[in-house]
């Protein structure tokens, strides 16, 4: 008798047309995203298509969507390893149909929609309200820092990105002639040789400059001489604002008095900013900062992070400082806003923050709106900084040290900290692959919303099991 075994014909064609539902289990997280992600508004998505639908047919933004939100909450930010997981996973399958968007479609798709991808963040956290997990009693604030998609040997000193700009240009001595003629090639453009053109340039580069810094949306070119051009100005704008501070500062100084109306016991000292600007910017992502990882230093984002107790993210914001001392207030506010937004109408009692937040200024802000700041004085108990005695610090300490004060403060770690070791270690995100402040705030935002995404799921098994 032949051994008996089951048929492995791959020339075999299918019979019957294949049926999804039959490929994944019910409660299999690619179902859970289809679904979250038929509840949300995705009007912003499809206003900036077509309404007459003519033109080439575009994959539907509603799976477009799931497809980045799936990949997402596996840690799978590529956008060719998202192609070629459309092809070999049946999770990625199911989501797209059978269907595989090619991944320039992908990569176009996120920016081209980056604005409302970064919107989806509040959608979803009005999914957890919605079910429950939103607690804002207690709020916990902290950050962590991601490195940029910039190496650190694309930082460059202004004489550098000068010197660079003109060896592009001057690498084939066909275009340098066709570009300059009989001219050097290093001459000042013709609008910035005379005083007055000088002049009506910087003030058009402070313009643009306070433009910029309100929005955040100028995107990163593509093309290497235009981001050049870009580190060039924005050298040069600093320079100018740094002038600009400086002359406040002599004022300030000429007038003898301080803010509070007190004549200085001792005059500040001058400062005398350079003659030509100065620092470092890197060329690839002229957004992002040298932040410190260990004891280097790597061009970063500074990721912000609101948490309740549940561990879920009700604010997600990005910054280009290193510190967080100028964060608190601002988190605090955002997530007031994101809750508002999400149909909570809790509003928080008490704020827990490490050592990095302390801001007098901001501690007070959170007092007069009825909150109760919680912000550790010092990075350890039993070292109190030399620079922090008397006043508030040592109130602080007080509070912690009380059993109430003291059991609050000790959730802020259980609350926030291991929001970035699910994302970092679980999901293996540790490092943004978008340019640009608005692309880098756009692509966090959407690793937060996934990161509620999988809460949401978990909360929706675990329920089902009960």
């Amino acid at each position: 008798m032949s051994q008996n075994f089951l048929s492995c014909d791959r020339d075999q064609a299918l019979l019957l047309p294949p049926d999804l539902r039959d490929w994944l289990d019910e409660d299999h997280l690619a179902w859970f995203v289809i679904e979250a992600v038929e509840e949300l508004d995705l009007e912003p998505f499809y206003a900036s298509y077509r309404a007459d639908g003519h033109g080439a047919s575009a994959h539907d933004p509603r799976m477009m969507v799931g497809l980045l939100a799936y990949a997402y909450c596996i840690g799978e930010r590529s956008s060719r390893g998202i192609e070629r997981r459309c092809r070999e996973d049946v999770a990625f399958r199911v989501i797209c149909a059978n269907q595989v968007p090619d991944h320039a479609t992908i990569a176009r798709f996120r920016v081209r929609h980056q604005e409302a991808l970064a919107e989806l963040f509040g959608q979803v956290l009005g999914l957890c309200a919605g079910a429950g997990l939103v607690e804002v009693g207690v709020l916990a604030v902290d950050g962590s820092k991601f490195r940029a998609a910039a190496s650190d040997g694309a930082i460059r000193a202004y004489e550098e990105i000068a010197a660079e700009v003109l060896a592009e240009a001057s690498e084939i001595d066909a275009a340098e002639d066709e570009r300059f003629g009989a001219a050097r090639g290093d001459e000042l453009p013709e609008h910035l040789r005379g005083r007055g053109g000088r002049r009506a340039w910087l003030r058009e580069a402070k313009r643009r400059l306070d433009a910029e810094r309100a929005d955040q949306k100028e995107p990163i070119p593509r093309d290497r001489e235009e981001r050049l051009e870009l580190c060039h100005r924005r050298l040069v704008e600093d320079w100018r604002a740094e002038h600009g501070g400086n002359r406040a500062y002599e004022a300030y100084r000429a007038r003898g008095v301080m803010k509070d109306g007190r004549r200085f016991s001792a005059p500040p000292k001058p400062h005398t900013p350079p003659e030509r600007p100065g620092g470092k910017i890197n060329t690839t992502d002229p957004d992002a900062r040298r932040m410190k990882f260990g004891r280097n230093f790597i061009p970063a984002y500074n990721a912000q992070a609101v948490t309740t107790s549940e561990q879920i993210i009700v604010a997600a914001e990005i910054t280009t400082e290193g510190g967080d001392f100028e964060q608190l207030d601002p988190m605090v506010s955002s997530a007031e806003r994101e809750l508002q937004e999400a149909g909570v109408k809790e509003r928080p009692e008490v704020v827990l923050a490490d050592a990095g937040y302390w801001s007098n200024d901001h501690i007070d802000s959170l007092r007069e709106r009825g909150m109760t700041p919680i912000v550790a004085p010092d990075t350890t108990r039993h070292r109190p900084r030399k620079t922090r005695l008397g006043g508030p610090y040592d109130f602080m300490r007080r509070v912690i040290a009380t059993e109430r004060g003291g059991a609050l403060y000790s959730k802020r770690m259980p609350m926030v900290e291991p929001v970035f070791a699910q994302i970092k270690a679980n999901r293996r995100i540790d490092r943004l692959k978008r340019r640009g402040r608005a692309a880098a705030r756009s692509e966090w935002r959407l690793i937060a919303a996934t990161h509620n995404l999988l809460k949401l799921h978990r909360h929706t098994v675990a329920a089902a099991a009960a």
